[in-house]
This record gives C-alpha cells, sequence and structure tokens, in this order.
C-alpha cells in the first residue's frame, strides 16, 4: 500500500542518539521515491554542524541551529513531501538536557505542530560508540525529554520498534496508517490553533516508558489490520 501524502506533508524522525533515526528516515525517503511519490530528505543540521566544528555547540548556539533546521525542513516541504531526519525539537531537548535551557520549545514545539506525521525510534537497537555522544546512558533521559515534550504539547506520535527490515516495516505501517486515517484539510486548518486537540490517530501507549508494553501494543495493533 502508497500513502496519499499531499505536497507540504512532513514525516518527522524523533529519537535519541545511535537510535537509528537517519537509518530509517533513509530507508522511508528511498521507499516513498520508489513508489514515484516525490521527497526530500532533511538531514539533521546538528550533526553536520559538529562534524564541520568537531564540537558540540555552546548555549548561545543552539538557536540558530534549531531555526535552520526548521528552515531546511520548510525549503524541502515546499515541493513536495520531507522526511526529516530530526527536528528543532531535538535541539531543544539537548538544550534542556545539557545546559537546563528550556528556552528553544516553544519555537520547535510550534514548527513541530505544523508536521503531519512524527515517528520516535525505540531503544531496542545496539548503541553505537561515537566520539560525539556522550554514551548509553544519555539514552533513556533524552527519550524521557521527547516524549514529556510532545504529550505536553499534545502532539501525537508512534513509536517505531524493531531492526532493519522491521522497523521500515512498522514505520511504513504507522504512515500509511495516519496518511488513510487523517483528512489533510482539517488537519491543515487546525494546524495554526494553540490549543489544537491531539489528531484521531493518536496511538496507545504513547506516555510508556517501557519498551516492551510499546512493542506489545504496537504489534496487536498491526495483528488486527493484518
Amino acid at each position: 500500500m502508497t500513502p496519499m501524502l499531499p505536497t507540504g506533508c512532513v514525516i518527522a524522525v524523533l529519537g535519541a542518539e545511535s537510535t537509528g533515526k537517519t537509518e530509517l528516515a533513509r530507508a522511508i525517503a528511498q521507499r516513498l521515491q520508489e513508489r514515484g511519490i516525490p521527497v526530500t530528505l532533511v538531514g539533521e543540521y546538528l550533526r553536520e554542524w559538529c562534524d564541520r566544528e568537531g564540537r558540540t555547540p555552546r548555549p548561545d548556539e543552539q538557536q540558530a541551529i534549531a531555526d535552520e533546521q526548521t528552515r531546511r525542513i520548510d525549503a524541502a516541504a515546499a515541493t513536495g513531501v520531507a522526511i526529516a531526519d530530526t527536528t528543532a525539537l531535538m535541539t531543544a531537548v539537548y538544550s534542556e538536557q545539557l545546559f537546563d535551557d528550556r528556552s528553544l520549545y516553544a519555537g520547535a514545539l510550534a514548527a513541530q505542530r505544523r508536521y503531519a506525521i512524527t515517528l520516535l525510534t525505540a531503544l531496542d537497537i545496539p548503541w553505537v560508540a561515537d566520539h560525539l555522544r556522550d554514551g548509553p546512558h544519555a539514552r533513556q533521559p533524552t527519550d524521557t525529554l521527547v516524549r514529556a515534550a510532545l504529550t505536553g504539547a499534545k502532539l501525537s506520535f508512534t513509536v517505531v520498534h524493531g531492526t532493519g527490515g522491521e522497523r521500515l516495516a512498522n514505520a511504513w505501517n504507522a504512515i500509511n496508517s495516519i496518511a488513510s486515517g487523517e483528512d489533510r484539510e482539517t488537519r491543515a486548518r487546525a494546524r495554526g490553533k494553540a490549543d489544537a486537540k491531539p489528531a484521531a490517530w493518536t496511538w496507545p501507549c504513547e506516555k510508556c516508558s517501557d519498551p516492551e508494553c510499546e512493542h506489545r501494543l504496537f504489534t496487536d495493533l498491526i495483528g488486527r489490520r493484518e
């Protein structure tokens, strides 16, 4: 099944470090391209910045990084479907986690509200060491902050589990479910409302921090649809 995704649709992939965001975003973009859907993959600007500078940003540099991430996503969405390998929300989370600075959340959540589909990568794949990452112990706190930000803002998201082809299959099922169940015009009118309610496709267990619980509910749901 190929989802009906209009120009301007953004699929945002969020998650803690070393949870497969980039691999999943690339796989989704490739599959959509194979189905004839115009798509642009927007990479993680924070990663690009760190690779270029050889260090992590200072607190005063975070806002510009978040703004550039949002700008690139908006530019990609103007010509088709955008697959975002992270959003400004992750920069806001890192600002809170590293610098106890919550000032980036307002703008990041306002941008996130415009995105049609948000996928959150689960913590069920092995950690991969990286000199710019804090270590596996940092994944759970990051995951907790992302969930808290999304649920606090009443933004719907789907947790994606599995490895390799299984993870892509789970994400693809979620995208199809969301795309087929949402009225595009209704959602577009609701995007600008600060008091917007969660979309009808909010999946269960998004407040739960137990990966096994999430995985069971997700598998049961997919099984009923099959």
